[in-house]
């Protein structure tokens, strides 16, 4: 069971955890409303990337909705403060939403890397298979952050290392990318390498939470983390990544002569 089971909040306390995950689920469903707008508006080569982001949207938009009806039904005012009632609220949810999140949004970066289909394959089974296995070592362990704290940061220690593989392989194969791209695409594709450091680094914050700070406020802390992370490595990324792929889909002429062809069509109706 999560710690935030385990504890009684203050209105102040309670209120902003719901306020944080409407945030989060509001965000997912204007990012999900910017990917399909924007969708026409890049090469069809790299217009999976933006699919990839729908799907990241929709998926994340459930879980944050779903976790935002089971915080107002899992706890009762009483008495001054809300206490635990019937329901049961779980962090563990997340980890199965991010099992459908994590390949896609690394799926999204293998697109806009210009990479040959054997090469983006093998990218393709490295990322997803750290990325996977990162996840469920997270899974396991979020499991005993009640019970046991050892275990705890034991399993979060090995969810770790699979992700510093999966970091350096980023961060090599954006480097590697960088030379063959136009000045604007490289440049994005250079924020987007801090903000996979960034954004996903923070993750781990929040899954020792309960060891570093096991109180209510903790808990507001930590899904304040959890829902910035999302925000951030998902909307923000997608959208960085709609950039590269609208840069891109540029310096191959592919947006110049769809804009000719529409005002030929003008032109002839």
């Amino acid at each position: 069971m999560n710690i935030e089971n385990m504890l009684t909040y203050d209105p102040v306390q309670w209120q902003l955890v719901a306020h944080i995950l409407i945030l989060g689920f509001a965000s997912m469903a204007a990012g999900f409303v910017y990917f399909m707008t924007t969708m026409r508006e890049v090469a069809p080569r790299y217009r999976i990337a933006s699919v990839l982001g729908g799907i990241v949207m929709v998926s994340a938009f459930l879980l944050l909705f779903a976790q935002w009806q089971s915080w107002q039904t899992t706890f009762t005012f009483q008495n001054g403060e809300f206490v635990r009632s019937e329901g049961v609220f779980s962090n563990g949810f997340r980890y199965l939403n991010w099992l459908i999140d994590v390949p896609m949004l690394l799926l999204q970066l293998v697109v806009i890397l210009g990479l040959g289909a054997a090469t983006s394959r093998r990218l393709g089974i490295i990322f997803v298979g750290s990325g996977v296995a990162m996840i469920l070592l997270g899974y396991v362990g979020q499991f005993y952050e009640v019970t046991n704290l050892t275990a705890l940061w034991a399993w979060g220690g090995i969810s770790t290392v699979f992700y510093i593989i999966l970091l350096y392989y980023v961060w090599v194969e954006i480097g590697r990318a960088l030379p063959r791209m136009p000045a604007s695409a490289a440049a994005t594709m250079k924020s987007i390498r801090w903000l996979f450091l960034i954004a996903w680094t923070i993750y781990p914050l929040a899954y020792i939470m309960p060891a570093i700070l096991p109180t209510a406020d903790g808990v507001v802390l930590r899904q304040a983390i959890y829902t910035v992370a999302d925000i951030t490595s998902k909307v923000i990324y997608g959208v960085l990544v709609t950039k590269v792929a609208m840069d891109l889909s540029k310096a191959e002429g592919w947006i110049t002569t769809s804009a000719e062809k529409e005002v030929e069509m003008v032109s002839i109706n």
